[in-house]
């Protein structure tokens, strides 16, 4: 698994930054799929995606695509529920 990050970091190092956040933002979308059907099962998956991705700051994509390799840890689950629980994002959900 150690071998599949490092092929992640070699392949973002030689991409542009907007390339670099499109691949962050795939993996993290893998991560908060899998979240949220873990954790909040009462979401429609698709725009539970889009909102969390759309108000996770980028400190939390890089963190949750990182997960994306090994699955979600305790701290992805505490990544979403943080974003999860902001006003804008609970606005989006709630228009979903």
């Amino acid at each position: 698994m150690k071998y599949g990050l490092a092929v992640i970091l070699l392949g973002l190092a030689a991409c542009s930054p907007q390339a670099q956040d499109q691949i962050s933002r795939q993996a993290a979308s893998a991560t908060v799929t899998r979240v949220v059907t873990q954790r909040q099962p009462q979401l429609r998956i698709e725009p539970a995606i889009t909102c969390i991705l759309r108000y996770a700051s980028p400190g939390q994509i890089d963190a949750l695509a990182s997960d994306s390799v090994t699955g979600p840890t305790e701290s992805s689950f505490q990544i979403v529920a943080s974003v999860i629980s902001r006003p804008e994002t609970v606005r989006c959900l709630s228009g979903a």
